[in-house]
């Protein structure tokens, strides 16, 4: 094993904060940031000039350099989720419906309640009637 097939080994990538998976083909690996999805991913290599099925430990510096530049356009992990958290908090001020769903921590996006919505609701309690078993006769 050479040198320079040691240092490969070794290598690591990381953008916009995050270890990207070496073993991964690139369009797969991209997605590893939050904010990049499949289809951004996608152009992102596209702009790049780079193709899709090349595996990340592959990539030169310079590639992963014209990654860089491309993704540091988009607002992706932190910036990407406190803006979300902001957008949250401002429908909470202003009281609107979808605000006072997630102040409840109920789902937002029109689904049921009456069963499912466990994600949100958390783990089921079984709440009884309240009525006392009667007590046995003598």
């Amino acid at each position: 094993m050479a040198v320079s097939e040691i240092i490969q080994d070794v290598r690591s990538i990381r953008i916009a904060g995050t270890t990207l998976p070496m073993h991964k083909r690139a369009v797969v690996g991209l997605t590893a940031i939050f904010g990049i999805g499949p289809t951004l991913s996608r152009k992102v290599l596209h702009d790049a000039r780079i193709k899709e099925d090349i595996r990340l430990k592959d990539l030169t510096n310079e590639e992963i350099e014209r990654i860089r530049t491309r993704i540091s356009v988009y607002k992706v992990e932190g910036d990407l989720k406190v803006t979300i958290s902001q957008n949250i908090k401002r429908l909470k001020e202003i009281h609107t419906y979808r605000g006072l769903r997630h102040a409840r921590n109920l789902p937002v996006r029109g689904q049921r309640t009456k069963t499912n919505a466990r994600t949100k609701r958390g783990k089921r309690v079984t709440v009884g009637s309240g009525r006392k078993k009667a007590s046995e006769k003598t």
